[in-house]
């Protein structure tokens, strides 16, 4: 997950409130306008925290998670917390680059990386409030990695392609004194609301996220259902395993878990032009893009129309052919419906709070471009449907 680095970059960090409703069916708008653009009925927005900025960085993957893990913290009745996405990144630099030496450098090293991450580092390190690690050491207000990636990446290709043939004691030193020198020191104890802590003991007594409750969903065909896989992607740097269900029961696990009070992290592909940043919405419609009027493009992004039904071989040849890759992570807060009935789903963004004519810093994504564009959903196996847990 790591194009579309820098359209976040130049919106300052968050300050909007909570999200005001808990799962509470609530309906809005009065019928359709009458210049038939799009009118929103909500139908579903679960609490989130405010809408943050990754900047020029490719950690989506962090900053989706993070937002994740924070709404469930407030599902399992504890209040609002900022958590440091910079901590999770950093945790993600160092084991990465240590697989990465291990492996010859026949791995990806890069900024991206995949949805349960968070959890890796929850599980192996712990975690660490906002104030605790902002990770903003280079004189900017926003993140910025492209200097900070290119000087980890020389070290541990350095290591790897060294004539003589034996690894050096001391190149993780050199390795965590960039991150110190970027990032700032990693936190071995803080305070949070008056009491010591450690990014274990923060972890397991201040948070007490379990990561094994947590699961990831897939649907491809090129593996068998109703069975678990690594998803093949550069970022999967950890060989994370997916559970894998046809397209209907990953669809019916969105609807059953949002429903049930549960918020999802989805991993997806932003790259359609039907996704539209300014416009608020991400659609798919039934039409080439290359066989439209510039008028018929347009609207597409303002009032109801055709969408493609996208069936399990549709989406399987999309990612057998490239097009759909792991290359932007969000959050799935909700769903909302057009003045015809077709469903939306209300998706918190990491690119600042960017205004569009629904929501700032959100988008509305049309059921087909989430049935076309998944990659994995990631999330609490309490909303997953007993039918379709009953086979994991």
């Amino acid at each position: 997950m790591n194009k579309l680095l820098s359209l976040g970059m130049f919106v300052g960090l968050s300050i909007s409130s909570l999200a005001q409703v808990n799962l509470i069916n609530k309906v809005s708008g009065n019928g359709a306008n009458d210049d038939g653009s799009f009118e929103f009925k909500t139908l579903i927005d679960l609490e989130a925290t405010p809408v943050k900025n990754q900047g020029q960085t490719g950690t989506c993957w962090s900053y989706s998670t993070t937002g994740f893990i924070e709404s469930e913290l407030i599902r399992m009745g504890k209040p609002a917390m900022d958590l440091a996405e910079m901590y999770t990144v950093r945790k993600v630099y160092q084991d990465k680059a240590n697989r990465y030496v291990r492996l010859h450098g026949y791995l990806n090293f890069a900024q991206g990386g995949a949805m349960p991450d968070m959890l890796y580092v929850i599980k192996n390190h712990g975690a660490v409030p906002q104030d605790a690690y902002p990770g903003l050491n280079y004189g900017k207000d926003y993140n910025d990695h492209d200097e900070l990636e290119a000087a980890l990446k020389g070290i541990v290709d350095a290591v790897v392609n060294k004539n003589s043939g034996t690894v050096t004691p001391v190149w993780k030193e050199g390795f965590t004194g960039f991150l110190d020198a970027y990032l700032g020191p990693e936190p071995s104890l803080f305070k949070y609301e008056g009491k010591s802590y450690t990014p274990r003991t923060f972890a397991d007594n201040v948070l007490g996220i379990k990561p094994d409750d947590y699961i990831q969903l897939t649907s491809y065909s090129h593996q068998p259902f109703q069975s678990w896989f690594a998803i093949e992607v550069p970022d999967n740097w950890t060989w994370g395993l997916s559970y894998n269900v046809p397209l209907d029961d990953m669809m019916a696990t969105i609807d059953h878990a949002l429903e049930n009070g549960f918020t999802i992290a989805w991993a997806t592909d932003v790259s359609e032009k039907g996704f539209s940043l300014k416009n608020g919405v991400a659609v798919l419609p039934s039409k080439p893009w290359n066989k439209m009027s510039d008028e018929e493009r347009s609207s597409v992004y303002t009032g109801p129309h055709e969408e493609m039904v996208v069936t399990q071989e549709l989406r399987q040849l999309a990612y057998d052919n490239y097009e759909s890759t792991d290359d932007h992570g969000m959050q799935i807060v909700g769903k909302v419906a057009d003045q015809t009935g077709a469903i939306y789903y209300i998706v918190k963004n990491s690119w600042g709070e960017r205004e569009n004519a629904y929501r700032s810093g959100y988008i509305y994504a049309s059921e087909a471009f989430v049935r076309y564009k998944t990659l994995s959903i990631l999330l609490h196996k309490g909303g997953v449907p007993k039918r379709i847990a009953k086979g994991m």
